[in-house]
């Protein structure tokens, strides 16, 4: 789940001077902070939908964060052989969600889009509607996750149309580390991406470290040599409750060391332990990469509608946003 929203700490009438999402992004002395989410199933009534979005939003009422993002849930099964560990589930249109959303909480949202179910005239309508229909401004888009699938707009394809839109947008990628690790040029989608026009980039759930760190080192060499300023990449960290969970997650492709999945079922409380790994990695990407000047960004998610998890999804947001405001005020007074 991923989400979006400027601080709630402020009083109503200073929301007004409050930086906007994109300023934020955009200035690399500002820390951003995102909640991710998805819709709701497919066939949820109007009514109860408002319910799901309030009750999200009530869960988020204590903490400061900067917005919402808003997940495009696709079917991914073309990319593996192996069962899914939770069945598939059609979502309400993450528009629709992310203008209630938007609506509800007078907040930024970003909302994905996956862009290879439909030919370039028919995303060239959507990006009509989305802008007009559904206030929307801020977008990801996400490609086909497999080649075997039924492409019908490639990733490309799909920016050079946004480019030719007459609305503007403020666009995000997508980038894995995973895909680094295994390819090695993970950095080079990254400048790719930029020159199509986005401004940032969301990770994927991150559980290896030294994949996200080699990543980010490889792309900031890469911006140096090619005399580029490093768009920022908001990193994605979720909480495992346990093996049903930690299963979801390696069939998405996150990438689990041995010893930190053993770390994690062995203990008593996987939950609380998955917490604690994910501070280790945050600090341990941080010390790593602070020499590099890549802008970061948090983003925290539950990836099942568990209560203990989406709970403990907020925990971990609290320990997190604590960490990385730490290193901003110590960059800021070197």
């Amino acid at each position: 789940m991923a989400a979006i929203f400027t601080s709630s700490a402020q009083p109503m009438g200073m929301r007004t001077m409050a930086l906007s999402l994109q300023e934020k992004i955009l200035d690399p002395n500002q820390g951003v902070y995102l909640i991710g989410t998805t819709p709701p199933k497919m066939g949820t009534d109007e009514a109860q939908v408002k319910t799901i979005a309030q009750k999200l939003l009530g869960r988020l009422h204590e903490i400061e964060y900067d917005g919402v993002v808003i997940y495009d849930i696709q079917d991914e099964s073309s990319r593996t052989q192996v069962p899914r560990p939770f069945p598939f589930k059609h979502t309400v249109d993450p528009c629709e969600y992310s203008q209630l959303v938007k609506e509800l909480s007078q907040l930024d949202v970003i909302t994905y889009k996956s862009v290879a179910q439909r030919e370039a005239n028919e995303f060239h309508q959507w990006l009509d509607n989305t802008k007009s229909k559904h206030g929307l401004n801020n977008l990801v888009l996400v490609g086909s996750p497999s080649s075997n699938g039924d492409v019908k707009l490639s990733l490309p394809k799909a920016y050079e149309t946004i480019e030719a839109h007459p609305d503007d947008f403020f666009l995000g990628g997508v980038t894995i580390a995973e895909r680094h690790a295994n390819k090695r040029n993970e950095h080079e989608r990254l400048l790719e991406k930029t020159a199509q026009g986005c401004e940032f980039f969301i990770s994927q759930a991150v559980y290896n470290a030294q994949a996200t760190i080699d990543l980010i080192t490889s792309y900031a060499r890469s911006c140096r040599q090619q005399g580029l300023e490093p768009k920022r990449i908001i990193l994605t960290f979720t909480p495992c409750g346990g093996e049903k969970t930690l299963q979801f997650m390696e069939w998405l492709g996150i990438s689990v060391p041995e010893a930190t999945k053993w770390r994690m079922l062995d203990s008593q409380n996987p939950l609380s332990e998955s917490i604690r790994i994910c501070r280790e990695n945050l600090d341990l990407i941080i010390q790593s990469c602070a020499h590099l000047n890549v802008p970061l960004g948090l983003n925290i998610e539950s990836l099942t509608n568990r209560k203990e998890e989406i709970d403990a999804s907020i925990n971990l947001y609290r320990l997190l946003k604590a960490t990385m405001e730490l290193n901003l005020a110590e960059k800021q007074i070197a």
